[in-house]
């Protein structure tokens, strides 16, 4: 993020945060920006995300519940659950909400179309990347690296949306809390 919205001095807020139960990625992203608003620093944005895989052969599962689902396994979950589909088509959300120190709620979204491979490959990256192979491309967004990943992931262009979004509100020094 530090690299996606240079012009907003970015720390790190390290809280518990409550259960991500939200019905979407921006619920989730906003139950973690509200939170952060409560008993983060009053004078800072607050910035947090939320962000998944949708696999089209399992109707878009798992979705927000990405991270329960994989277990940390996510390769293995990804390659085991299209075992033997046609459709491996799948997509990268990411969901973005900046809130102001007066309430205002700002948001990005972000969508990486593509495919999951039959094998990893590449030692970039994390999670489903080493079989995440991004629509127009050959290899996995673990080959093609991190410089790739700041330029064109879900992440990326869910920054560059909240960058536009911030831009008319902005005065040359905010700072944000993640």
């Amino acid at each position: 993020m530090r690299d996606a919205i240079p012009e907003l001095d970015l720390e790190v807020l390290r809280i518990d945060y409550p259960p991500e139960d939200g019905a979407t990625y921006r619920d989730n992203a906003l139950i973690k920006a509200r939170h952060g608003r409560a008993v983060g620093p009053a004078e800072r944005w607050m910035l947090a995300d939320d962000s998944g895989i949708e696999l089209a052969a399992l109707r878009g599962a798992p979705g927000v519940h990405t991270a329960r689902w994989a277990g940390g396994r996510h390769v293995e979950r990804a390659l085991d659950a299209l075992s033997g589909a046609s459709d491996r088509n799948a997509r990268y959300v990411c969901e973005l909400v900046a809130i102001s120190p007066d309430g205002e709620e700002l948001h990005g979204t972000g969508v990486l179309e593509g495919r999951i491979a039959d094998s990893p490959a590449g030692d970039g990256g994390f999670g489903f990347d080493p079989v995440f192979v991004p629509a127009g491309e050959v290899l996995t967004v673990a080959e093609l690296g991190d410089t790739w990943k700041a330029e064109h992931s879900h992440r990326a262009k869910a920054a560059r949306e909240l960058r536009s979004a911030l831009a008319p509100r902005r005065d040359g020094r905010d700072r944000a809390t993640s």
